[in-house]
């Protein structure tokens, strides 16, 4: 009985999947269309969006992509030995952002001893109707033929007018007329949070629109060269290929010129740069004048100014440029500046951070008459100082023969517990040292300076702003430290480098 009513119950449930089964297929075969016939025919009118209130490009760039262009760039063959290609893994990221596709390192195919071009790809945005357009200097760098491709296909060869490395920014011309052009915008009213807006050619393809928002501004970018640029910051997708083209704002204006990722891998990471374009129409309008860039220079080498720096020169706050070497010759030697003063504003306007220094000194002009307002021993002074353009002779740390002084030891304490002898002649020439500068450190124990980071065969120049020529007047500019004071120690290295550094003392226990 029990098997009679298991079977009834199958049968029933095949027949109703049967049912189920078949009534679709004569629905489908009447004239009247189904429920989901009708949800999933495409209707002509277009539907209300479901997600509102989301940035729409599409009119930007329907407007300035005409005048977004790719450029290739080849530089002449040249014979190769048979050196082993490098993968992408050893090749520093500095170098593997710049190279767009198609690029040949040495060695590559084609075997030892046979020439091969080397190409690269990039952007460029034309800035006037008869053909002028701008990109970054790398992109045409050492290259021998340049070729301009525009959105509407057409290729022209283009003539380099001129490029500027300092700021990575080239100029070019391309024989053309009635072409569409970018507005400039202002970069100095770009600020963090608005929206931003890049095209440009990754990897090769062009035309290619991404867009985020301005992370930062006024950004130093350490791994990069190019002190006189105060980079916009944004986490637009910027990738190999992309490097000379536009960064926009929402009004479709450029206010930028992407140039730089960082990146431990070669690929996006979030974090890119772009050239403000006040910096480049700059570049560019001097390049078209007189085919070179020329930037005021006060003659300065400058450093930080942290928590350490405010206590040991007991300054009001943590702004400014801490000078740490002042050349020879140089504006600010004439104007009176020396090594531990603070800049603070030049022509009023405020320097926050020590890399605000360079790229507003350096957008004036030779000849310029600056105004500095300078913390010095516990006041505010002012210099004024007319900028130059400082050639190689008059780099900070420049060598100068004086005559000899002998050595001698340090024998007196000092509470830093810092050793240390006169330099003798080679031991200056070797530091690019006068008669009358510096200490050689013998030892420093385990104490503060140490933990400074001061080691033997580093020079104390200075202690805070007293110069110190020998080992005698070192202690003797010491003597009077305490403990919890914090002193300040004008450090030149092995290696050049010349940097204040801040040693404080413990307190007694």
């Amino acid at each position: 009985m029990k098997k009679s009513l298991l079977a009834v119950s199958l049968v029933a449930v095949l027949s109703a999947a049967t049912t189920a089964l078949v009534l679709p297929n004569a629905t489908a075969q009447s004239n009247a269309p189904s429920a989901a016939d009708t949800a999933n025919t495409v209707s002509a009118t277009p539907q209300a969006p479901l997600v509102s209130g989301l940035p729409d490009f599409t009119r930007l760039v329907e407007r300035v992509g005409p005048a977004v262009v790719s450029i290739e760039s080849t530089a002449g063959t040249r014979q190769t030995r048979g050196q082993q290609v490098p993968d992408d893994a050893q090749i520093p990221e500095i170098f593997r952002r710049f190279f767009g596709p198609g690029f040949e390192f040495p060695g590559g195919p084609g075997g030892p001893g046979q020439s091969m071009p080397r190409a690269s790809m990039g952007t460029g945005f034309l800035i006037s109707s008869d053909g002028y357009l701008l990109t970054n200097h790398h992109v045409i760098e050492g290259a021998d033929e340049v070729k301009v491709r525009l959105s509407d296909r057409r290729e022209f060869q283009a003539e380099v007018v001129g490029s500027d490395p300092e700021s990575d920014v080239a100029v070019l011309k391309i024989n053309a007329s009635g072409l569409p052009m970018l507005r400039m915008g202002n970069a100095a009213a770009v600020k963090p949070g608005q929206w931003a807006v890049a095209i440009g050619s990754p990897f090769g393809f062009e035309q290619s629109v991404t867009a985020g928002i301005v992370s930062a501004v006024q950004r130093s970018n350490p791994y990069a060269n190019q002190q006189y640029v105060p980079f916009i910051q944004t986490d637009v997708p910027i990738n190999r290929g992309n490097s000379g083209g536009p960064l926009l704002n929402v009004a479709g204006e450029v206010i930028g010129i992407n140039s730089q990722i960082f990146s431990n891998s070669g690929g996006y990471m979030g974090v890119s740069f772009a050239i403000p374009i006040d910096v480049a129409s700059n570049v560019a309008d001097q390049i078209k004048r007189t085919g070179s860039v020329q930037r005021g220079q006060l003659g300065v080498q400058i450093g930080l100014v942290g928590a350490d720096e405010v206590a040991g020169f007991k300054l009001p706050d943590a702004r400014g440029a801490l000078v740490t070497v002042v050349a020879p010759g140089s504006p600010a030697e004439k104007a009176g500046l020396e090594p531990g003063d603070v800049i603070r504003a030049v022509d009023g306007t405020p320097i926050n951070t020590f890399s605000d220094l360079p790229p507003l000194v350096g957008s004036k002009a030779p000849g310029t008459r600056v105004k500095l307002e300078v913390f010095r021993d516990g006041r505010s002074r002012n210099f004024d100082v007319t900028l130059m353009q400082l050639d190689g002779q008059a780099s900070a740390g420049s060598p100068r023969t004086t005559p000899d002084r002998g050595t001698t030891p340090s024998t007196q304490g000092n509470p830093l517990g810092l050793a240390g002898r006169d330099l003798d002649a080679a031991q200056r020439r070797q530091y690019g040292l006068s008669n009358d500068e510096g200490v050689l450190v013998t030892g420093v124990g385990r104490g503060a300076a140490a933990t400074a980071g001061i080691a033997a065969g580093d020079v104390i120049l200075r202690v805070g702003r007293t110069p110190v020529a020998s080992a005698v007047a070192l202690d003797r500019a010491l003597r009077d430290v305490k403990p919890g004071d914090t002193v300040m120690l004008l450090v030149r290295g092995r290696g050049g480098a010349t940097q204040y550094r801040a040693v404080s003392v413990p307190d007694a226990p």
